[in-house]
């Protein structure tokens, strides 16, 4: 899952940033309505983190423009705006879910699980292939009904994989999609990335490399 938290108070972003990369969700900053729109044209997100009171477009504006989208990322709106006809006004603006601020990193983990859990695609909890059964909202892998033991990165690329459907995913897209925006697209994370979860998910190996285009789950 990759997110982007759109918060113009920096100590704050970069407190959720980092909470979520530990939950093995890559996460960007945008400290402003107008960059939060540059980034949401350039990057996919699954979720979009969404402070209302914000310089330049407001978090309202950019909800209202996200939901007239088709295929948009979904909205979590992480706001000081506690009361009824706040939350009212931020639904029908196109939020899908409202957090008010304090809060707990943990809860605000357990949204975005729930809500990447039915994103445009509607990718299924659990997905399984050529014995491979990874779940979601767990975070759980087996193979051929044995425990996998994966590192946060680990399971984010396999995840990519997995939703692929046995599709060929390029490089390119991993980063995308299992990174976050600072990562070097020169890196061979990737490659390395793949080798180890090959190692993980032990033989017959189910990860097939295609040459000069990318990966895909053997089916």
């Amino acid at each position: 899952m990759r997110v982007l938290i759109v918060e113009d108070e920096l100590y704050l972003a970069e407190a959720i940033r980092d909470g979520l990369r530990l939950e093995a969700i890559a996460a960007d900053i945008a400290g402003d309505g107008d960059t939060a729109l540059e980034q949401l044209a350039v990057n996919a997100y699954d979720v979009v983190v969404l402070d209302r009171d914000i310089p330049g477009p407001n978090g309202d504006e950019i909800a209202r423009r996200l939901a007239a989208e088709p295929a948009s990322p979904r909205v979590l709106m992480l706001t000081a705006a506690d009361r009824l006809d706040d939350k009212a006004t931020g639904f029908e603006s196109g939020a899908d879910d409202y957090l008010t601020k304090p809060f707990a990193l943990r809860e605000l983990v357990l949204r975005l699980r729930a809500l990447g859990r039915r994103p445009a695609a509607s990718t299924p909890p659990v997905s399984e292939i050529s014995g491979v059964r990874l779940d979601r909202f767990r975070r759980e892998v087996f193979r051929d009904g044995h425990y996998v033991n994966l590192t946060r990165k680990q399971f984010a690329v396999l995840d990519v994989l997995m939703t692929a459907g046995g599709g060929v995913v390029s490089a390119e897209d991993l980063l995308e999609r299992a990174w976050d925006e600072n990562a070097d697209p020169f890196t061979n994370a990737v490659r390395i990335t793949i080798s180890t979860l090959r190692k993980r998910l032990g033989e017959p190996w189910v990860i097939e490399t295609v040459p000069g285009v990318g990966y895909r789950m053997t089916t």
